[in-house]
C-alpha cells in the first residue's frame, strides 16, 4: 500500500473543532483501511479523541485486556 506524503494548507482546519490546525499541535489520520484515502486533519488529540468517541470508532475494534492475565503477549 502506498501513500502520497504531503503537507496540509496553511489554512487547513480541523475536521472536529474548525480551529486552524497550525494555531494547536496537528494531526494527520488516514483510513488505511479503506485504501488510504484522503487525510484527515484535527488541531489536537483531544479533537481527535472527541470525533473517536462520538463517532463510536473504537466500538469491535479494540483488543480485550483482562488485568492479571499473563498468557497475554
Amino acid at each position: 500500500m502506498s501513500t502520497t506524503v504531503s503537507t496540509p494548507e496553511t489554512d487547513e482546519i480541523c475536521a472536529y473543532c474548525e480551529s486552524r490546525i497550525f494555531d494547536h499541535d496537528p494531526i494527520c489520520v488516514r483510513d488505511c483501511d479503506d485504501e488510504c484515502g484522503s487525510p484527515t486533519y484535527f488541531c489536537n488529540y483531544a479533537c481527535l479523541s472527541a470525533d473517536i468517541d462520538e463517532n463510536d470508532l473504537t466500538t469491535g475494534n479494540a483488543c480485550e485486556w483482562t488485568p492479571g492475565d499473563t498468557s497475554c503477549c
